[in-house]
């Protein structure tokens, strides 16, 4: 799996507290950005995410290009809907001989993997002679979800948080999770105030909403026994 930050606002941090501060001065957003220096938007920040004023985030926007992951990761991800997305096409694109991905789960487990392996082979060979009969772009309704693929997605903030709360849970699948925790390092080094308390509400909130499906990580770290 490869995270590769391609772009994002300038001055993210500055461009999230110049937006909120607007709200409550008579000056224009030119104004209030030159006459705030770090520490102040430090604070302000900090102070909208306590607050969970959360509008401003959405001026702050962030795109990476995300490769070397399953399409059944890029069937969930597409469930967070305030994002945009390009992703490599399978009606366009040859996928003789594709790449997938493993879980890790079956990995680990000699019998699972001889069968996982077994059946990508078949797929891939149902593909190749599919592609001699019909069309690729029906021909692709053979491929499986662990087919690898490449997608660009870009988000604001808001949606981003959103995102790494949900998805950086243990409850959350785990190439996903691993996706998140990637994508959340790489905007904490250009946005570290915006996300320097992104994660699941666990870590952030010191509570759990999923009730009887909790992992107990929580209470593992109440009682000092997380691993």
């Amino acid at each position: 799996m490869k995270v590769f930050l391609l772009s994002y606002s300038p001055q993210p941090d500055k461009t999230v507290a110049a937006a909120a501060r607007l709200c409550y001065s008579p000056a224009g957003a030119e104004q209030i950005a030159e006459a705030m220096d770090e520490e102040r938007v430090r604070n302000f920040v900090q102070k909208l995410l306590r607050m969970g004023h959360d509008s401003p985030l959405e001026h702050a926007s962030f795109t990476f290009a995300v490769e070397g992951v399953s399409r059944t990761l890029s069937h969930q991800m597409v469930r967070h809907r305030i994002a945009s997305y390009s992703q490599k096409s399978q009606r366009y694109v040859s996928e003789d001989n594709f790449e997938y991905v493993t879980p890790s789960s079956i990995k680990n487990n000699p019998e699972a993997r001889a069968l996982f392996e077994a059946q990508m082979e078949k797929a891939r060979e149902a593909y190749s002679a599919l592609r001699k009969m019909v069309h690729q772009e029906d021909a692709r309704y053979v491929l499986p979800n662990a087919c690898e693929t490449k997608y660009v997605v870009t988000m604001n903030a808001r949606s981003l948080h959103h995102f790494f709360r949900l998805r950086m849970c243990r409850r959350a699948q785990e190439e996903i999770r691993q996706l998140a925790e990637m994508m959340c390092q790489e905007v904490k080094k250009v946005a570290p105030v915006l996300f320097q308390n992104a994660g699941p509400p666990c870590e952030v909130e010191g509570c759990c909403p999923e009730g009887d499906f909790s992992c107990g990580r929580l209470s593992q770290k109440n009682t000092g026994a997380e691993e």
